[in-house]
C-alpha cells in the first residue's frame, strides 16, 4: 500500500489556529486509539517483567546477595523521579518524539539529536535481545511439549536460530505496522498471561519457602530491604545497573501520547501505573524466590552462575511441578514476544518525530493512510533489528553479549538528559508553587543525577576487560568500546545529517516556542 506524506511545515495550523508550547505538532497518527488501561499495558509489556526477571534475578542476587529486594527498590527510585519529569513534559508538550523533542526544546538541536539517538540505538539492542530470547524459549518450549530433547537442541543450530529469530521480528514488525488497535488486542492477552503465571509462581514459591522444601531456602528478614547492607559500592552499583535495566521501557506509554485519549494527562498516569505494577511484581517475585531457594551460589540458589542467566528455566519444574512448570516457559515466551512487538512503538515514533522536524530524512515522516502508523519507520526498525542481530550472532556470541551489557549506558544517557531537560525547560515556573518546584525541578534533577552517576560508574567499570564477556580490544574492555563506539557513531551520523538538514541544526525548526499543529482531545 502507498503511504501518505503528512509532514507539516513550521507555522502550519489547523483551522487557522497556531499552537503554542502545549500543542501537538500533527503527524497523522491514529488519534484516540489508546485509553488509560491500554497505555499502561503497553508500558508493562515493553518492560517485559517475566523476561527481565528470568534474565536478571539471578545476576542481581549474585552481585548483592540477600539485598536483592532492596536493590530492586533502589533501582525504582531514579526511574520514579524521572517518570515525574516525563509526566510534566508530556503535559506541556505531548509529542511522540518524547525525549528527542523535549531535549531539543530545552537544550538545543545537537543535544536533543544525540538524546534521540540514545533512545533509538538502545531500542534496537533490546529488540535484538528480545528476539533472541523469544527464539530460545520457542524451541525450549517445543522440546518440553514434544518431550524430545533434539527439538529443543535446534536452538543450538545457528542457522535455525537466526531464521526463527528473523521470523519473529518480521511478525512483530507486521503487527506494529497495522496500528495501535492491533497492538492492544495482542498485548492484553500476552500481558495478562505473563502476570497471571507470575502470580502462580510467586504463590507456590512462598508455599515452598514456608514449608522449607529446599535446603537452600531462607526465612524472610526485613534486612533484605536495607540497601546499605550491600557489602561494597562496586557490588551495589552493579546490582543497581541491572535493576535499572529491569524498569527500562515504561516510557513507551509516552511515545503513544498523540494516539492516546487525553494526550496531555493519560500517558503520564499510565506510566506511573506501569511503574507501580512492575515494582510490586519484582519485589514479590524476588522475596518469594529468595525464601524458596535462597540467593546462594550452589544448587537452586539464585546466585548459582550455572543457572543465574535464566532462573525460571531452572526453577520452573522444582517450584511449580512438571505440568505447571511448562506455563512458566510459556510466560517467558509471551513476555519476550509481547515486548518485542511493543518496543517498536517508541523507536518508530521517535524516528517519525525526528523526520517531521527535519532531523532525519523526510521519507521517515510518512504515515500509513489506513493504519495511521509510521509505517516506513517501523519497517526500518525491524530491518535494522534483524540485520543487527544476524551480524552480531555470526561475528561472535561474546560481541552480542557485550552489546547487551552496553545497553545500560544508553538507558542512563537519554533518561538523565530528559530529566535535566525537564528542570531546565520549566526553570521559569519553579517558584510558582511548591508542587512546581518539586515535580518540575527537584525530583527530575535528583533522578537525573542518580542516573548520571550510574552512567559514569558504569563507564569506568566497562574499561576493565573483566566486565561483560571478558573480551578486549587493544587491552580495553569490549563493552566499553561498544558502548562508547555506539555513542560516537551517533555523533558521526549527526554531523552528516547536519550537512543535509542545516535548518534544524540552526535551531529554526524546533524551539521552545515552535508553532505546532493542534490535536484536540
Amino acid at each position: 500500500m502507498t503511504q501518505l506524506d503528512v509532514r507539516p511545515r513550521v507555522g502550519d495550523t489547523v483551522s487557522g489556529v497556531a499552537g503554542g508550547d502545549g500543542d501537538v505538532r500533527g503527524k497523522g497518527l491514529g488519534k484516540g486509539s489508546v485509553g488509560l488501561v491500554g497505555s499502561a499495558v503497553i508500558g508493562i509489556s515493553t518492560v517485559a517483567p517475566v523476561y527481565c526477571l528470568t534474565s536478571t534475578l539471578g545476576s542481581t542476587a549474585g552481585e548483592v546477595g540477600v539485598q536483592m529486594p532492596a536493590v530492586f527498590l533502589a533501582g525504582f527510585l531514579p526511574m520514579l523521579l524521572v517518570a515525574f519529569a516525563y509526566r510534566e513534559l508530556n503535559k506541556a508538550v505531548p509529542d511522540c518524539g518524547t525525549s528527542f523533542t523535549w531535549t531539543v526544546k530545552a537544550f538545543g538541536p545537537r543535544i536533543g539529536w544525540m538524546c534521540g539517538w540514545g533512545l533509538v540505538i538502545a531500542t534496537i539492542i533490546v529488540l535484538s535481545n528480545l528476539a533472541g530470547v523469544a527464539t530460545s524459549y520457542f524451541w525450549l518450549l517445543a522440546g518440553e511439549i514434544t518431550g524430545n530433547p533434539s527439538v529443543a537442541a535446534l536452538d543450538d543450530d545457528k542457522l535455525v536460530h537466526i531464521a526463527t529469530c528473523l521470523t519473529l521480528i518480521a511478525a512483530a514488525t507486521a503487527i506494529s505496522y497495522r496500528g495501535m488497535t492491533a497492538t492492544k488486542g495482542v498485548q492484553y492477552t500476552l500481558v495478562g498471561l505473563q502476570l497471571a503465571v507470575l502470580a502462580i509462581f510467586v504463590a507456590m514459591a512462598f508455599q515452598k519457602g514456608s514449608a522449607g522444601t529446599f535446603d537452600t531456602g531462607l526465612d524472610f528478614s526485613w534486612q533484605w530491604m536495607n540497601p546499605f547492607a550491600v557489602e561494597s559500592m562496586g557490588a551495589f552499583t552493579a546490582g543497581l545497573s541491572l535493576s535499572i535495566f529491569m524498569y527500562w521501557g515504561w516510557d513507551a506509554c509516552l511515545a503513544t501520547n498523540e494516539e492516546t485519549t487525553g494526550s496531555a494527562k493519560t500517558p503520564g498516569r499510565a506510566s506511573l501505573i506501569a511503574m507501580v505494577v512492575l515494582v510490586g511484581s519484582y519485589l514479590a517475585t524476588g522475596i518469594a524466590a529468595q525464601m524458596a531457594v535462597g540467593s546462594g551460589t550452589v544448587g537452586f540458589g539464585l546466585g548459582n552462575p550455572e543457572t543465574s542467566g535464566n532462573v525460571f528455566a531452572a526453577l520452573a519444574g522444582p517450584v511449580m511441578g512438571p505440568v505447571l512448570g511448562i506455563l512458566l516457559f510459556v510466560a517467558v515466551l509471551a513476555s519476550a514476544t509481547a515486548s518485542l512487538q511493543t518496543t517498536f512503538i517508541p523507536v518508530a515514533r521517535t524516528v517519525l518525530a525526528m523526520s517531521t522536524y527535519e532531523a532525519l530524512p523526510a521519507s521517515y515522516a510518512k504515515v500509513h493512510p489506513r493504519f495511521k502508523t509510521p509505517g516506513r519507520a517501523t519497517v526500518m526498525a525491524g530491518a535494522a533489528t534483524g540485520a543487527f542481530y544476524t551480524v552480531m550472532t555470526l561475528v561472535s556470541e561474546n560481541v552480542l553479549t557485550d552489546t547487551i551489557f552496553a545497553l545500560g549506558l544508553m538507558i542512563c544517557f537519554y533518561y538523565s538528559l530528559t530529566a535535566f531537560a525537564c528542570a531546565w525547560y520549566f526553570r521559569g515556573e519553579l517558584r510558582r508553587s511548591a508542587r512546581d518546584l518539586f515535580f518540575k525541578g527537584v525530583f527530575p534533577v535528583l533522578g537525573g543525577l542518580l542516573l548520571a552517576a550510574v552512567f559514569l560508574k558504569t563507564l569506568i567499570d566497562m574499561w576493565n576487560p573483566s566486565y561483560g564477556s571478558g573480551s578486549t580490544v587493544l587491552g580495553v574492555g569490549s563493552v566499553f568500546v561498544i558502548g562508547v563506539g555506539l555513542l560516537a557513531l551517533g555523533l558521526v551520523i549527526m554531523l552528516i545529517t547536519q550537512r543535509r538538514s542545516p535548518a534544524f541544526f540552526r535551531g529554526e525548526i524546533l524551539t521552545k516556542s515552535t508553532p505546532a499543529l493542534v490535536v484536540e482531545d
